[in-house]
């Protein structure tokens, strides 16, 4: 039977509560998707910090346990069959969460699949195009002559702002009324477009106001809140 003693970052990230599911992360869009979750869903963790800046991410002892070397990443010590099990990818592992607690992951399937529709749409285009308009707008990508690439990154995510504008008409979160792991996927990265990347003028942020009464209501919520500085 696996444990945590099997995974080669807990030699470098010791847990102190071995019992508790296992977080391994850093406050950026992807990582709060998940810390979000966890405080959504009440479930007590253990929080240990990545720092990029000293490559932990690119350790033996990460890379041993998480190969693609990316945070977020969890070990939860009771995962399926009472076997420890090790998961990377910001999606999955709230996909995973949301089965193992029945939360925020609709029952109904057609309201599952819109979700999981949604889910996918932040991952494979809100969170690449968006990142990709923050490294040309602010970080090294700033300083390239050409800025064709910027123009090509702030035009795809327009349209995807325009996409999600249209479709938040009347309704208070993606999936309707229910609050899903759509909504904490989606917003960490449109906050960061404007709070971290500098892109508000860039996007026209005043085109998507049925975006901004989304975003504004979810940085109500406490566990929003919370898990955004987490760790």
């Amino acid at each position: 039977m696996s444990t945590l003693a099997d995974f080669s970052i807990t030699r470098k990230w010791p847990a102190t509560r071995p019992d508790l599911l296992q977080l391994y992360s850093l406050p950026t869009p992807n990582g709060v998707k998940v810390s979000i979750l966890l405080e959504e869903l009440g479930m007590p963790y253990e929080v240990h910090k990545i720092s990029f800046e000293s490559s932990d991410q690119n350790s033996p002892e990460f890379v041993g346990t998480f190969p693609n070397n990316k945070i977020p990443a969890i070990i939860d010590p009771n995962g399926p069959g009472g076997q420890a099990i090790a998961l990377f990818e910001s999606g999955a592992i709230m996909v995973y969460l949301a089965e193992k607690t029945g939360m925020f992951l609709p029952q109904d399937p057609a309201l599952r699949y819109e979700t999981l529709q949604w889910l996918m749409f932040q991952m494979g285009g809100i969170g690449p195009m968006f990142g990709q308009v923050g490294f040309f707008n602010i970080f090294a990508g700033k300083d390239f002559e050409d800025k064709r690439p910027l123009t090509r990154y702030v035009d795809e995510s327009k349209r995807l702002l325009t996409v999600l504008n249209k479709h938040l008409a009347g309704k208070e979160w993606v999936a309707g009324d229910t609050y899903t792991i759509a909504d904490m996927a989606i917003f960490p990265w449109i906050r960061n477009m404007i709070v971290r990347y500098n892109a508000e003028a860039l996007i026209g942020w005043g085109q998507y106001p049925e975006v901004s009464r989304v975003l504004s209501h979810w940085l109500q919520r406490p566990a929003v809140q919370r898990g955004l500085l987490i760790p």
